[in-house]
């Protein structure tokens, strides 16, 4: 039996019914026939009814229910609603937990080749954490190799430390934390896209602290750098924060940084919504559109499904 692809629906007041309609109508049928949607079957009658969009729905059990067919398969998740957009809080809530347990149950068993979850507000998981860290903590990863990757065809970044405050990144990073994610990074896309990457690691101070002796560039980052140079990896830096995306981006398959934002807003900048949200490391492949869940234009059918798009086809090329 053909491996399949997880959706998760989360977070009900958003815009995910409008790209994941708009995503359905654009498959083809052996590919829709792979999808099964984790949500609330009647939440998502409701919605499309709204949205007036012409999509018909099936519960499904699970997914050994191998059924042909032109609908949206769907595994029920139980929840209570009177406005199909303005779920509670709590609601919400159970909705998102309950799908991601029964997400990461079904991704343990094999039969998938990837889980992927539509935008949610964090906050609805009720933790401190963001999706890669509730996912590694669900699979008892405790080393921090789990890797938060942002990539599109040729070009990818990933940040060191995730969903952390800026005035803790420089008391979280260490020569071994480094080591650790590209490690994962490295691993994967051998196994999976059969390349080596070129990766170039960021500095964490301005101008990479001209490189001072008590600098964190010479404490931490380049010492790693030299040990997995010595180890055969193709590893490349400090690279100097502010310039390298000007155009020596290109250089490389991967720019690692040090914090969140110091990669995400120039990859954003650059490539908009070419690009998915891949978690590495985990027992099973996980992405997610690489965008939140645009409350400000629920209903007004301008949203943009390119990101799922590319999540789904991300998987149904991957073997």
């Amino acid at each position: 039996m053909k491996k399949k692809i997880l959706i998760i629906g989360s977070d009900p007041n958003s815009i995910n019914s409008e790209i994941i309609y708009k995503c359905w109508k654009s498959l083809k049928l052996e590919e829709k026939n792979q999808i099964y949607l984790i949500s609330n079957y009647k939440l998502l009658l409701e919605q499309f009814k709204v949205l007036k969009y012409p999509v018909k729905l099936i519960k499904v059990k699970n997914i050994d229910d191998d059924t042909k067919t032109n609908r949206l398969k769907i595994i029920n998740i139980d929840i209570k609603f009177k406005d199909p957009f303005k779920v509670s809080i709590n609601n919400s809530s159970i909705l998102i937990k309950k799908s991601f347990d029964k997400a990461h149950k079904i991704a343990l068993s094999g039969k998938v080749i990837g889980i992927i979850n539509c935008p949610l507000n964090k906050k609805l998981l009720k933790t401190n954490q963001g999706v890669t860290e509730y996912l590694a903590s669900k699979c008892k990863i405790k080393d921090n190799s789990e890797v938060m990757l942002i990539k599109n065809k040729n070009f990818a970044v990933s940040p060191i430390t995730t969903h952390i405050n800026l005035k803790n990144v420089v008391k979280k990073i260490s020569k071994n934390l480094i080591t650790k994610k590209i490690y994962t990074i490295n691993n994967w896309y051998e196994k999976n896209l059969k390349i080596k990457p070129n990766i170039g690691v960021l500095g964490i101070n301005p101008h990479n602290g001209e490189m001072r002796k008590n600098s964190e560039e010479i404490r931490i980052i380049l010492p790693a750098i030299q040990k997995l140079k010595k180890n055969g990896f193709k590893v490349y830096g400090p690279l100097a924060a502010d310039t390298v995306f000007i155009n020596n981006y290109i250089k490389y398959d991967v720019i690692l940084g040090m914090y969140h934002d110091q990669v995400l807003a120039p990859f954003k900048t650059i490539f908009k919504f070419d690009a998915i949200n891949l978690t590495l490391g985990l027992k099973y492949l996980r992405l997610s559109p690489d965008h939140g869940v645009a409350s400000n234009i629920i209903k007004k059918g301008i949203a943009n499904k390119t990101s799922l798009l590319k999540c789904i086809e991300f998987l149904t090329k991957l073997k």
